[in-house]
């Protein structure tokens, strides 16, 4: 495999998992932080490190609206339901394990 063929493999993988987490609107970023260790707000802001580091103009909102599919503030509203007392407790328990 060359290094291009890598690149596109990466790439086609990233949009892959995009299609799949916009088709999964149900999974909150909370359940994905608990069990996975990063969520959607996650891919979005290694995007903006990875656009910095590539000196390529992007900045948390585009990253964002890249990753949802939409404005966040949109995706917020349509989507994302209050983080229940179990799932908080759960979080803040992983936190604290990745310090």
């Amino acid at each position: 495999m060359t290094n291009e063929q890598k690149i596109q493999l990466e790439a086609a993988a990233f949009r892959r998992l995009l299609k799949h987490l916009n088709s999964r609107k149900d999974v909150q970023n909370i359940e994905l932080m608990n069990l996975a260790g990063f969520c959607r707000n996650c891919l979005s802001k290694w995007m903006t490190a990875e656009a910095q580091e590539l000196d390529i103009d992007m900045n948390d909102n585009q990253a964002r609206e890249h990753v949802y599919g939409m404005p966040y503030s949109q995706w917020k509203d349509n989507h994302q339901l209050p983080a229940t007392a179990e799932q908080t407790a759960v979080f803040e328990a992983v936190q604290a394990k990745n310090k």
